[in-house]
């Protein structure tokens, strides 16, 4: 949503997602499940949500990985729950992304990257997401930013932001942001209010009120739905875009 714009109201729906309905994309050394049309995977009817488009949650055997490949005109956030992955791109940023340290790239004018498992011995879990950007061609860039400290500390905490959040790496896109919380057995936070919410449970089991219970590899899409409530029944991890608008 851009300066000055208002928000059009959305009709309240809560949309429960489970794991084990999601594509599946199954090789010899990647296990990824899609929320959305992705590869030779196509809904029409499941696309996107918000302004989200993409979020693969990917396992990668070790040594194994995407090879270079060209990205344009999108916001990529990648963050790792397990193992290492290495990113290098034709703009000449690299990193070593490791579990509570946030990635984006902003492929804008046109990039190339790829993405290896930088483990010898063990597989790598992250999510990548993708969210269309609101400004397009721009020159390519990329950032990185440990924030463990920050999710710590409990709570929801800023892990890409188009608003200038502290503790955030930044997106070019005004109507989303990403928040990430680590939560103990029992821990309750307060989800934000927002036209449009994707919920993804990538450690679980959790229970979102209006949903009820959820387990790993769960996502719920919430319009209209105001700012619930996640507890945690055990030690768990989820992963919240909140959106302004739709695609």
């Amino acid at each position: 949503m851009t300066a000055g714009s208002q928000q059009v109201p959305v009709p309240v729906s809560i949309d429960v997602r489970r794991a084990a309905d999601r594509f599946n994309t199954r090789i010899d050394w990647l296990d990824s499940r899609h929320s959305f049309s992705f590869g030779r995977h196509y809904d029409p009817a499941n696309t996107h949500f918000g302004l989200l488009l993409v979020s693969n949650d990917d396992v990668v055997a070790p040594g194994s990985g995407f090879s270079t490949h060209p990205h344009r005109d999108m916001e990529i956030v990648t963050w790792v729950l397990e193992g290492q992955l290495a990113h290098q791109d034709s703009h000449g940023h690299s990193g070593l992304i490791t579990p509570g340290l946030a990635q984006r790239m902003s492929a804008g004018s046109g990039t190339l990257h790829s993405e290896i498992n930088a483990a010898g011995d063990s597989p790598v879990r992250f999510v990548q997401m993708w969210v269309m950007p609101d400004t397009e061609s721009v020159t390519p860039s990329y950032d990185q930013l440990d924030i463990t400290a920050e999710l710590s500390q409990g709570g929801l905490v800023p892990v890409a932001s188009g608003r200038g959040h502290d503790a955030a790496i930044s997106i070019r896109q005004e109507g989303a942001v990403l928040w990430a919380a680590r939560l103990q057995p029992g821990e309750l936070v307060q989800l934000p209010d927002a036209p449009y919410m994707h919920v993804f449970v990538a450690k679980g089991p959790v229970a979102l009120e209006g949903a009820g219970d959820l387990a790993q590899g769960d996502a719920v899409r919430l319009t209209g739905a105001g700012g619930p409530t996640v507890v945690a029944h055990a030690a768990s991890e989820i992963l919240v875009w909140e959106m302004d608008s739709a695609a």
